[in-house]
């Protein structure tokens, strides 16, 4: 079996489909298809139905802001300003 031969044509199969962030996000979205409710015929579905559009679904369109609350000081100040816990201020 020639291995090297096997290894290009599947890194230009993930090149094709859009790279490793896309196969990353097709497996999300895979994952989230497992997790999810459903009959094992409407999981099946549905997991043929992701992989038909590679990436995210509606990756193109927007991105999603993320769930939760934003720390409030992110990026505010300058990091020497702003001691370590339980240690010395930046250096």
């Amino acid at each position: 079996m020639d291995f090297k031969k096997l290894a290009d044509k599947a890194k230009d199969t993930i090149d094709k489909r859009g790279g490793v962030d896309s196969l990353k996000a097709d497996a999300e979205e895979l994952k989230k298809v497992a997790k999810g409710e459903g009959s094992l015929t409407d999981k099946a579905k549905a997991a043929a139905s992701a992989l038909k559009d590679p990436g995210a679904r509606g990756e193109k369109e927007h991105k999603p802001k993320p769930e939760g609350e934003m720390h409030p000081a992110k990026h505010a100040g300058h990091p020497s300003d702003t001691p370590r816990k339980g240690g010395p201020p930046h250096a």
